[in-house]
C-alpha cells in the first residue's frame, strides 16, 4: 500500500492535481481503520485509499473538501460521543454511527507548487530558475505554452535586449498576482511609462522587482525578487482553490453531513431522495421513515 500510494502521490504532483492527504494517526477500538492506513481525496468528493469504514468514510471526504479551500491541514478527530474543540489546529466531529471506537486522521491539503515564469536570459534569470524551487515555487521559462491564468508570477528580466511590454501587458491583463521587471528604476518607469494599460494597472508592476535589502549580485537580487513575491502572495489571495463539484445532505437519523455522490447511500423513499451515512441508518429510516421526520 505505501508504494503504491507514494506511487499514485508522484502522478498527482506531476498533473499539478490538488489533493488531500488523509493518514490514520490513532485508532481506539473497535474500528476497521489501522493506524498508518491512508487516503488521498479529491475536490469532487471522491476518495482513493482507506482510512475506515462508511460513516468515516463520509465525514473524511466533507472535511477533507473544506481543507482544500482553507488550505491548512488539521488534526480530524471522529468521536462516538460529543467533545468540546479545545486545541488548536484539531477538529473534532461527533459521529454517533460508530460502533463506539475513536479515530484520529491527520487530513493535509496538498496544492500544487505556484508557477513562476521567467522571461529572458541573464544571470538573475540563471538565479532565479536555480533557487526559486527551494522557495516552494515551479519555476518554468517563459514559452508560448505558459498559461498565464494558472500563473501566480511573470519576471521580466530581458534587460532591455528584448520585447519586454508586449508580455508585462499580457501578465497584467490576465490578472497574474505578481508581475516584475528587473531594470533601474529609471529604465522600469521608462518601460511601463510605455504601456497601454491604465495607471492603476501600470501601479501594480513590481519595478524595480525585489525587495529593496542592498542586493547587487544576481543571486542576492533573486532572494529579494523571492522574498518579494512571498510578501505579495501573503497580502492576496493568489491559490487557485477548487471549488466542490458536489452537495451535501443530512442523514435524517444521525444528522451527520453526507457527500451526495453517486457512490454514496441513497435511496429513493416516498418519492423522494435520502442520503445517509451507513447501511445502518438506511435500514432504521426505511423501516420507520415517520420517526425521522423532523
Amino acid at each position: 500500500m505505501p508504494k503504491i500510494m507514494a506511487s499514485r502521490i508522484a502522478e498527482l504532483q506531476k498533473s499539478r492535481t490538488p489533493y488531500v492527504h488523509a493518514r490514520v494517526v490513532l485508532a481506539e477500538k473497535p474500528t476497521s481503520a489501522k493506524p498508518g492506513d491512508e487516503a488521498i481525496i479529491f475536490a469532487d468528493g471522491t476518495m482513493e485509499g482507506f482510512v475506515g469504514g462508511s460513516c468515516s468514510d463520509s465525514t473524511v471526504r466533507s472535511q477533507s473538501v473544506s481543507l482544500l479551500e482553507e488550505g491548512t491541514p488539521i488534526l480530524l478527530r471522529i468521536a462516538p460521543m460529543p467533545e468540546v474543540d479545545t486545541q488548536s489546529g484539531k477538529r473534532t466531529v461527533h459521529n454517533p454511527c460508530l460502533s463506539g471506537g475513536t479515530l484520529e486522521i491527520f487530513l493535509e491539503p496538498i496544492m500544487p507548487a505556484p508557477v513562476v515564469a521567467i522571461y529572458g536570459d541573464s544571470p538573475i534569470s540563471g538565479s532565479l530558475l536555480k533557487q526559486g524551487p527551494g522557495a516552494g515555487y515551479e519555476m518554468v521559462e517563459w514559452s508560448s505554452e505558459v498559461d498565464l491564468n494558472n500563473t501566480f508570477a511573470v519576471i521580466v528580466a530581458a534587460h532591455g535586449r528584448e520585447d519586454e511590454t508586449m508580455l508585462l501587458e499580457a501578465a497584467v491583463l490576465a490578472g497574474v498576482p505578481y508581475v516584475g521587471l528587473v531594470a533601474s528604476r529609471k529604465r522600469g518607469a521608462s518601460v511601463i511609462d510605455m504601456l497601454t494599460l491604465t495607471p492603476e494597472q501600470k501601479a501594480s508592476i513590481y519595478s524595480p522587482a525585489g525587495l529593496d535589502i542592498g542586493a547587487t549580485k544576481p543571486d542576492h537580487i533573486a532572494i529579494s525578487i523571492l522574498a518579494e513575491m512571498v510578501q505579495a502572495a501573503a497580502n492576496q489571495s493568489v491559490t487557485a482553490v477548487p471549488k466542490p463539484s458536489f452537495e451535501t445532505a443530512i442523514d435524517p437519523v444521525c444528522n451527520m453531513t453526507v457527500a451526495m455522490l453517486p457512490e454514496s447511500i441513497h435511496a429513493e423513499i416516498e418519492g423522494q431522495t435520502v442520503w445517509f451515512c451507513a447501511p445502518g441508518c438506511l435500514k432504521a429510516y426505511s423501516a420507520n421513515p415517520a420517526a425521522y421526520a423532523n
